[in-house]
């Protein structure tokens, strides 16, 4: 089985600012969160975690497989997606002036600059992750647990699902939800 969740809540998501690459630490919501999920979801048999480089993912992941015996291995294609100067920025949703805005309603339109990360270079990232990684693994049996984030995470579903970039984020992330792909 392969299975996806997204990192617990920072000071960043409660702020709608973009977090990106930036490394923001979970906030006492976000621990509580992955504490809880690591309740929830106790009776989940999980091989192994791969997870985002980023101390939210890492973090969350050590939470929640917290009392089990379940490597957690990091791997850089699982960083969130780069937005470049833009990161940082607030309640984008609300500046049509900002590039990234485009990102959330037109992803297939959206257009990487000042060092932001391109949809084509996210797709490739972490399509290489599941065909190097993930695939081979489910293939033989493994139940694999990627924990990450918002843009990343939808692009692996996307990337599994065989959803068009337009669709990229029809699945809607929620932090510490634990998504079933394969």
């Amino acid at each position: 089985m392969l299975y996806i969740m997204r990192h617990g809540k920072t000071d960043w998501n409660l702020k709608h600012k973009l977090q990106g690459k930036t490394d923001v630490p979970l906030n006492e919501m976000g621990i509580e969160m992955a504490k809880e999920a690591c309740e929830k979801y106790k009776d989940v048999h999980f091989d192994v975690c791969y997870c985002s480089p980023l101390v939210r993912a890492r973090d969350t992941a050590e939470l929640v497989l917290n009392g089990r015996d379940v490597p957690i291995i990091i791997d850089e294609r699982l960083s969130e997606m780069g937005f470049g100067i833009y990161e940082g920025t607030e309640e984008v949703f609300e500046k049509p002036e900002c590039p990234v805005r485009e990102l959330f309603f037109n992803p297939a339109g959206y257009k990487a600059v000042g060092g932001a990360e391109s949809i084509e270079e996210l797709l490739e990232r972490t399509g290489s992750f599941l065909e190097e990684v993930a695939y081979p693994l489910v293939n033989e049996g493994k139940d694999v647990l990627i924990v990450g984030h918002g843009a990343m995470n939808s692009a692996i579903i996307g990337i599994v699902r065989q959803k068009p970039v337009e669709k990229l984020w029809e699945e809607g992330i929620e932090n510490c939800r634990l998504i079933k792909l394969l």
